[in-house]
């Protein structure tokens, strides 16, 4: 994105945190394909059967985002990686609200039969993730930042550079160390 659409975005963030409801007018066409594009990116990464679409997460964030009106959005950057973080906290709730219907929550009750072919697992589960991110973030808040960004936000590693106001190389380094962090706790749960 070119240098003239980004302070556009951050000015019109900014009007908007100050109150004037013509500015988020104006800045959702600049923001809403970039807010699909992070859905869809982490989107891809979930099972071919999940049932939240990408779609729907956006317009969910988006809700939330419009309901925020105490951030002050400091600019572009800023946003996106609140964006980044309210996606996670939607896919997050729509995984325990999903455990909790298996858990006993839905109409039906099914009888185990040893003769049934159990389902492979193919992804890291997320409400574990979620949880080794979150001690991850305690530990270093920069690493748990750069996961968030990165896995859930779908942001580059150049983006989050800029988000986090580091380097490429660190962001590169941090990733590393972070996703070897999380890939041994996901082991051991």
């Amino acid at each position: 994105m070119s240098s003239e659409p980004q302070e556009e975005i951050t000015q019109l963030l900014v009007a908007w945190g100050q109150g004037d409801k013509d500015a988020l007018d104006k800045l959702m066409p600049y923001v809403y394909s970039e807010l699909r594009r992070l859905a869809h990116a982490y989107m891809r990464r979930q099972r071919s059967d999940h049932t939240l679409q990408t779609t729907a997460l956006v317009n969910e964030a988006y809700m939330r985002l419009i309901d925020s009106s105490r951030i002050r959005w400091q600019d572009r950057n800023h946003f996106f990686a609140m964006s980044a973080r309210l996606m996670r906290r939607i896919l997050v709730d729509f995984a325990r609200a999903k455990n909790a219907q298996k858990r006993g929550g839905g109409d039906h009750k099914v009888t185990f039969d040893e003769e049934m072919p159990v389902a492979e697992r193919k992804e890291a589960d997320l409400l574990a993730l979620d949880e080794a991110l979150s001690r991850l973030t305690e530990l270093d808040d920069r690493q748990g930042r750069i996961v968030e960004l990165k896995y859930f936000g779908g942001l580059t590693e150049d983006e989050i550079a800029e988000v986090l106001e580091v380097s490429s190389r660190t962001v590169r380094r941090d990733w590393s160390v972070a996703r070897a962090w999380l890939f041994r706790e996901l082991k051991q749960d």
